[in-house]
C-alpha cells in the first residue's frame, strides 16, 4: 500500500512554488507554505490568490472550491513550521549551495519518516541528498510551469532513493491527476535535456544573423506546430534561468558543446535583458512581467506594397514535377488565382496529377472550405503539359522533382535556356544546397529556395532560402508570392536544414541517443515532450511518421555540413534503418505499427 500523504510543505513561493501549493490544495491536501521573510511570504500569497481568482473568472474553479482550496494552505516564515508534514518539496532558485543548506536544515526539522523532495530542473538530486542524513528518502519531483495546468511530473530517483519512496511519490502523482515519468538522476532529466539543446541552437542561429527572431519563431510554430517559438520561449523561461540550466547541463552532462550557453545569452543576462520578467529579452514587452510584445528597433516594418520592396509582378507560374509536393503546390497556386503550367514527364503522369488535384479540391468543397465555382475556376487556371518548352512565358518556375542534385542541376540548366529573362527560378529542396542548383544556370541571382511543407495546401509555412548570389529583388518576389498564397514566408540563408530541419532533427537525434543509453523508454520520452513542453507529437511518434530513413539522411547532411560532434547520427537510428525499420511506411520503426 502506498503511503497516504495528509500534509505537505512547500519551500519557496515564487511562480513555481505557489503553483505547486495550488496543485496540492486543489486535491484536498493540507499545505504548509514557507518563505524566508514576511514580505516574500506575502508575495507568494498574492501569487496563489491571483491564480485561483483567474481560475474562478474563467469558470474553471467554483468560488466555494477556491475558498476551500485557500483554507487548506497555512503560510509560515521559516522551515521550523514543517516539523510535522509528510512530504516537503523545495522550489527555491537553482543554486546547489542554497538547496544543500535548505535540505540540511529540513533534515534537522522534519520528522524521521518525512520524504524530502526537490523541484530542481537541472541540478543533481544526488548532490542535494547528501546534505542530509537520509539520502534514501530524498527524491526529485520536477513539476512544469504552470504547475496547476501542466500534466507532466518527472520523478527523479538517485542510486540510493528507496524503492518505497519512489512508489509512494508515483502514487501521489496519480492522486494529483498528473502523468509521471520516473527516471534516474541525470543532467536535464528528459524534457530539459532535449529542450535546451534546441533552444541554445536557436539562439546561435539568431546570434549569427542567419534569420530574424520573428522568422525563427514563426518557422518552428508553423512548421512544427509548437506552442511557442524558441526565442519567445526563452523570454518566458527567463534568460538567467536558461543560462543556469544550460551551464549546469554542460558541466554535468559530459561537456557537450550543444549545451554550452551561446555567448549572447550571458551577454543579455549581464545587461539585464532577462525576458518577460525584466520587460526585455529577445523581444520587448509592454512592461516587466507582461506577455504583450511591443515594437522595438528590430521589429520588421511592412511596406505598403510588395512592389515597393522591389518584388517583380508574378501572374503565370510553372510547376515541374508529379509527386505529392508538386501536386500540392499546383493546387495552392491555382486556388490563389495564378495561371499555372504543370509540367510532368508524360501524359500519363499529367493525368494522375490532374486527378489528385481534382480529388483534393473536391474534398475542400465537401468540407465547406471551397465553393464549387472556386473549385472549377482553380481547375480552369491549370494547363497540363509534358514539355518544358511550355514554360517559356511564365514569370516563376517552382521545381518539385526528385531530391537528387544531378537531376535538379540538369533541370535548372534546361530552364535557363528556355525561360525568359527575369523569371524567378525556385527549388523546393529540403536538404540540398540551393547554390549548387543556382550555379547550373547563367542567372544565379534569379534562383531562390521555396521550401513548402507537406501537405502544401494545409501547411502555412514556406522557407525562402537565399544564396549568396540571390538578388534582393528575387527574395522580395518570393516573399510577396508567399503572402499572396496566404503563407508565411520566412527568410534564411542557404545552409543545411534551413531553419526548421536544422533545429528539429538534432532534437530528434538527441531523443534517440537518450533511448539508446537506456535512460528512459520511448513512451516516457514522448510523454515528457508532449505533456511537459506542449509538443503536438513526441519525438519517436514524429520519427516514425517522417520516416527513419528520411530522418537519418537529413541528420547526416547536417553533420557533414556543420561538423558538430553532437549532430552525428545516433547509431541506433542507423541500425534501425539498416534493418529496414523505417517507421509507419514499413510497418515498424521505434514502434510496431502492424499491431495497431
Amino acid at each position: 500500500m502506498a503511503r497516504e500523504f495528509t500534509s505537505v510543505g512547500v519551500v519557496g513561493l515564487g511562480t513555481m512554488g505557489a503553483g505547486i501549493v495550488e496543485v496540492f490544495a486543489r486535491n484536498g491536501i493540507d499545505v504548509v507554505a514557507v518563505e524566508i521573510s514576511a514580505a516574500a511570504l506575502e508575495r507568494g500569497r498574492v501569487t496563489l490568490t491571483g491564480s485561483t481568482d483567474r481560475a474562478v473568472a474563467k469558470g474553471k474553479l467554483a468560488e466555494a472550491d477556491r475558498d476551500a482550496l485557500l483554507s487548506r494552505v497555512t503560510f509560515q516564515v521559516g522551515l521550523d513550521a514543517l516539523h510535522s508534514v509528510d512530504l516537503v518539496i523545495e522550489a527555491v532558485p537553482e543554486h546547489l549551495d542554497l538547496k544543500q543548506r535548505i535540505f540540511a536544515e529540513l533534515d534537522r526539522v522534519c520528522k524521521p519518516e518525512a520524504i524530502l523532495a526537490t523541484n530542481t530542473s537541472s541540478l543533481s538530486v544526488t548532490e542535494i541528498s547528501v546534505a542530509t542524513t537520509r539520502p534514501n528518502q530524498v527524491i526529485g519531483i520536477h513539476f512544469f510551469n504552470p504547475a496547476p495546468v501542466m500534466k507532466l511530473v518527472e520523478v527523479v530517483r538517485t542510486v540510493v532513493t528507496s524503492a518505497d519512496v519512489v512508489a509512494d511519490v508515483e502514487a501521489l502523482c496519480e492522486r494529483l491527476g498528473k502523468v509521471d515519468v520516473t527516471i534516474s538522476d541525470r543532467a536535464g532529466f528528459i524534457a530539459n535535456a532535449l529542450l535546451f539543446g534546441y533552444l541554445n541552437h536557436a539562439v546561435s542561429m539568431f546570434e549569427s544573423r542567419y534569420a530574424t527572431r520573428e522568422d525563427i519563431d514563426a518557422a518552428m510554430k508553423l512548421g512544427c506546430g509548437l506552442p511557442m517559438g524558441p526565442l519567445a520561449l526563452m523570454d518566458l523561461i527567463g534568460l538567467d534561468t536558461a543560462y543556469e540550466i544550460l551551464d549546469t547541463m554542460y558541466r554535468r552532462g559530459g561537456r557537450d558543446r550543444r549545451h554550452a550557453p551561446v555567448p549572447l545569452i550571458k551577454q543579455m543576462v549581464t545587461a539585464g535583458l532577462l525576458g518577460r520578467k525584466s520587460g526585455r529579452g529577445f523581444y520587448t514587452y509592454e512592461r516587466p512581467g507582461s506577455p504583450v510584445v511591443v515594437p522595438d528597433e528590430q521589429t520588421p516594418v511592412a511596406s505598403e506594397s510588395a512592389l515597393a520592396d522591389g518584388a517583380r509582378a508574378i501572374a503565370k507560374v510553372g510547376v515541374v514535377g508529379s509527386g505529392t509536393m508538386a501536386t500540392g503546390i499546383i493546387e495552392v497556386f491555382a486556388k490563389a488565382g495564378y495561371e499555372v503550367v504543370s509540367v510532368t514527364r508524360g501524359a500519363e503522369k499529367s493525368a494522375k496529377v490532374f486527378e489528385s488535384v481534382k480529388t483534393s479540391l473536391n474534398k475542400g468543397v465537401v468540407r465547406g472550405k471551397l465553393s464549387e465555382a472556386d473549385r472549377d475556376a482553380a481547375l480552369g487556371r491549370i494547363n497540363w503539359s509534358a514539355t518544358l518548352e511550355h514554360l517559356a512565358d511564365v514569370d516563376l518556375v517552382v521545381e518539385a522533382v526528385v531530391e537528387e542534385l544531378s537531376v535538379k542541376k540538369a533541370l535548372f540548366a534546361s530552364l535557363d535556356e528556355i525561360c525568359k529573362p527575369g523569371v524567378v527560378l525556385a527549388t523546393t529542396t529540403s536538404s540540398l544546397p540551393v547554390i549548387d542548383v543556382a550555379m547550373a544556370t547563367q542567372r544565379p541571382a534569379d534562383v531562390v529556395g521555396l521550401h513548402f511543407f507537406n501537405p502544401a495546401p494545409i501547411m502555412p509555412l514556406v522557407e525562402v532560402v537565399q544564396t549568396i548570389r540571390t538578388s534582393a529583388e528575387t527574395t522580395a518576389t518570393a516573399k510577396a508570392v508567399c503572402a499572396t498564397l496566404g503563407k508565411t514566408g520566412v527568410v534564411c540563408g542557404d545552409r543545411s536544414g534551413f531553419i526548421v530541419n536544422a533545429l528539429l532533427f538534432p532534437y530528434l537525434n538527441d531523443a534517440v541517443k537518450m533511448l539508446e543509453a537506456s535512460y528512459s523508454t520511448a513512451d516516457d520520452i514522448d510523454y515528457a515532450m508532449k505533456l511537459g513542453c506542449g509538443y503536438p507529437m513526441g519525438p519517436f511518434e514524429l520519427l516514425d511518421v517522417v520516416g527513419l530513413d528520411v530522418s537519418l539522411a537529413i541528420q547526416r547532411e547536417l553533420y557533414l555540413e556543420l561538423r558538430e560532434p553532437g549532430f552525428a547520427p545516433a547509431p541506433l537510428l542507423e541500425h534501425l534503418v539498416t534493418a529496414g525499420y523505417l517507421g509507419r511506411k514499413s510497418g515498424r520503426g521505434f514502434r510496431d505499427h502492424t499491431r495497431r
